[in-house]
């Protein structure tokens, strides 16, 4: 993989940069945006960005650092799943406790947001309770966003309990976007003035980028990524202004600046910042050392992200002006769907066959899978990949049929699922079993991490169980629309 991206010069950067602003305060609430584990997506349009190194950056914060988490209630009462681990907020925050504390990062509190009686909130509070977590209960906001004097009162934010915290940088996040966290601290802000404290707030935000130009893929790759909430880059009209420079930032932050700078004002009797582009500390700008592996990296990301909103239409889970934003940005781009060479393999490889396929590139080489009368498309695809990987022939088998046989008989007459195909889930454990006794498929099992990276289409929508897979071991999947194979 090429790289575009020095990671090593970024973690120093943005350890310096949030120190500095953390010197400036008593103590500061550093909203954390986008993912805080696992930040695949600027893994995808940074080659060279590591998807753990806001852990890593926090690691190395850790003596002054302590995480708090907000999920918003009706997320919790509709289940709501983050889409890349394909797992419900609620679940997500569970996961990201366990993870924080086995990297020794301080978490001790969770604040339930918009809260208003929600079903699964009680539940979600025991469950926290297991966890020797706090948890705290926010509500609306009285007079958000418009009446400044009762947002920043009793009524207000002096309504929503105050969350303990001992550690000068208080790191807000959550499991995903619209979960609270500009509301928690402000809210603690207000508390923390009350009580003669110093505090300020910043925000650390991936994407867009400031200091790179509006339409640079990387930003228009962001809009992709958010087109479900219709997030739109723009220029900081502010920042521009007052310091004459040219900064991009996105609508809701241009949008909602003017109330928070007034409630700012309100709790801290100055003004902190002049713009929306002020309140953060993003380096990444800076830390690109090739533009032209970032924006092809980017372009990819766009159409993927393009077939990916294609997929949720037809599930019924956005409307059509989702894929259709995307398509403009791809236009603007001047790519599409053909760009993606492996997606157009995978359909060439249906078309020969006449069954659902798929097609996986491995460096410059595409090796393509179809259904049989034993594996799913996605099975085939990857045992025909780790062969390729482990030099076996193709007219050699990893797994013999009769191995795979009854597996299928069981599930079809004992267990009933009425499933006709193997998945790649149960093709896995079945070369994992064999390869107690098999050397040359515990080669190939190992041949597996190669994969992380690689790009893979299938010409129907591949079903969760097995995406999630895919997922795990790193490679970029996308589908076509189609209905399910059966």
């Amino acid at each position: 993989m090429k790289i575009g991206f020095d990671s090593k010069k970024y973690l120093k950067l943005q350890r310096d940069k949030i120190r500095e602003k953390i010197k400036k305060f008593d103590k500061l609430y550093l909203e954390f945006g986008g993912k805080l584990v696992d930040d695949y997506h600027a893994a995808r349009v940074l080659p060279g960005f590591m998807p753990d190194i806001k852990i890593k950056l926090l690691q190395e914060l850790k003596d002054e650092a302590e995480v708090i988490l907000c999920i918003n209630a009706n997320d919790i009462e509709r289940n709501k799943i983050r889409a890349d681990r394909i797992i419900s907020y609620d679940m997500e925050v569970f996961r990201l406790i366990e993870f924080l504390r086995g990297v020794g990062i301080t978490i001790n509190n969770v604040v339930i947001t918009l809260f208003n009686n929600q079903q699964g909130v009680n539940q979600f509070i025991n469950k926290l309770n297991d966890y020797n977590v706090t948890s705290y209960i926010h509500t609306f906001t009285k007079g958000y966003p418009t009446d400044v004097d009762t947002i920043v009162s009793e009524e207000g934010y002096g309504a929503n309990p105050y969350v303990k915290t001992s550690k000068p940088l208080v790191v807000v996040s959550a499991p995903g976007a619209c979960s609270g966290k500009l509301a928690t601290s402000l809210s603690q802000l207000y508390h923390e003035y009350k009580n003669g404290v110093k505090a300020g707030y910043a925000k650390f935000e991936t994407f867009p980028v400031w200091d790179l130009p509006l339409k640079h893929p990387v930003n228009i790759a962001y809009e992709a990524a958010t087109a479900d909430i219709n997030d739109k880059n723009m220029i900081d009209y502010f920042h521009l202004e007052k310091y004459g420079v040219t900064a991009v930032n996105y609508n809701r932050d241009l949008e909602i600046f003017p109330v928070l700078k007034e409630i700012l004002f309100k709790i801290t009797n100055e003004n902190v910042y002049y713009s929306p582009t002020d309140m953060g500390v993003n380096v990444i700008g800076k830390c690109i050392v090739d533009n032209d592996v970032i924006v092809e990296a980017s372009k990819d990301e766009i159409i993927r992200r393009y077939y990916k909103a294609m997929v949720d239409f037809k599930k019924g889970l956005v409307d059509k002006e989702v894929p259709n934003r995307i398509k403009i940005l791809m236009n603007e781009l001047g790519i599409s769907e053909n760009d993606r060479i492996v997606a157009t393999k995978a359909l060439e490889k249906k078309k020969s066959s006449g069954k659902p396929s798929a097609c996986i590139c491995i460096g410059k080489k595409y090796i393509t899978g179809r259904q049989t009368t034993l594996l799913t498309p996605i099975s085939s695809t990857i045992i025909n990949a780790i062969k390729y990987l482990t030099k076996i022939p193709d007219d050699v088998d990893l797994l013999s049929p009769k191995i795979l046989e009854p597996i299928l008989k069981l599930k079809d007459k004992t267990l009933n699922f009425k499933e006709y195909t193997l998945n790649l889930n149960e093709v896995l454990l079945a070369l994992s079993i064999c390869s107690v006794t098999n050397p040359i498929i515990t080669k190939s099992l190992d041949n597996l991490s190669k994969l992380n990276g690689c790009q893979l289409h299938a010409t129907y929508i591949i079903p969760d169980i097995e995406l999630q897979i895919l997922n795990n071991l790193g490679i970029n999947s996308t589908c076509d629309p189609e209905a399910n194979i059966k």
